[in-house]
């Protein structure tokens, strides 16, 4: 069964982002699945997808809000959206790595070992 959850870095202040808003949904479809808060790792107190069957889904990060909660003024993002294939048995985490200006996605392949998976901007 696939599973998928995140964690997120803050560039701008060199720090894990606390309190930022992370939903899940479907690649088709506008409702989450799930919506939860980063702790103070960055990381998700639960995981996004447990036990799904693989697919298409799109990771939202809400990123303006986050920002303008520690005072900075985030004038180019608001919503990141990340979206990724999961293969059937597939055990993710993908990592953001974020400031106002811009932001980079990766896997984080200490902790994965499936190689069908893949995430794109």
């Amino acid at each position: 069964m696939a599973t998928l959850t995140t964690r997120v870095l803050d560039q701008y202040n060199g720090i894990a982002v606390e309190g930022m808003v992370v939903s899940l949904e479907a690649h088709d479809d506008e409702e989450p699945i799930m919506t939860l808060h980063t702790n103070a790792d960055g990381a998700l107190e639960e995981v996004l997808l447990q036990e799904g069957s693989g697919g298409h889904y799109r990771i939202i990060y809400h990123v303006r809000d986050y920002f303008l909660s520690q005072g900075v003024d985030c004038p180019l993002l608001d919503q990141v959206p990340v979206e990724l294939t999961l293969s059937r048995n597939a055990n993710e985490v993908i990592v953001l790595l974020v400031s106002p200006w811009g932001y980079s996605v990766h896997r984080d392949s200490g902790r994965c070992h499936d190689g069908g998976s893949h995430a794109r901007r």
